[in-house]
């Protein structure tokens, strides 16, 4: 067998990934996996009638794991609640759909690893000069 490697646009794998993912994942895990990954996304509106976003939270489900992908709140509405809220809606809703934790990837020692742990989070794993050479914390918290 002969084949060549090529750097592709990612809609041109999409097609490939669709017909052979669930196999890989049964060799990978080695047992069958319902994966239905989704991505769900919550906003915090300055107001009802003012759809101005504050903050903004996204949170990627997959096979009974929830990860905290985003968790951004504007500079001038920061340490008032927003974010712990957003971090809140988004634990519902992976109790939802019976995640078992979620997880966050945060700069190790940083005001986002205090923040997260402030929520409840606690470290998992630390990996050393992970993202831009930082070590970066792995976090996690349990909700069932």
């Amino acid at each position: 067998m002969t084949f060549a490697i090529a750097r592709v646009q990612p809609d041109a794998v999409e097609a490939f990934y669709a017909e052979t993912e669930r196999e890989a994942l049964k060799a990978f895990y080695g047992f069958s996996v319902v994966w239905h990954e989704q991505t769900h996304d919550i906003v915090a509106y300055e107001s009802p009638s003012n759809q101005r976003i504050l903050g903004a939270a996204r949170i990627r489900i997959a096979a009974s794991l929830a990860h905290v992908e985003h968790l951004i709140v504007r500079a001038n509405a920061r340490r008032i609640g927003i974010g712990k809220a957003l971090l809140n809606d988004a634990s519902d809703l992976a109790n939802y759909y019976n995640c078992h934790k979620m997880s966050v990837l945060v700069p190790h020692r940083s005001g986002a690893q205090t923040f997260f742990e402030a929520c409840g989070y606690r470290v998992e794993a630390v990996l050393p000069q992970h993202t831009f050479k930082l070590d970066m914390a792995v976090l996690r918290k349990f909700l069932l």
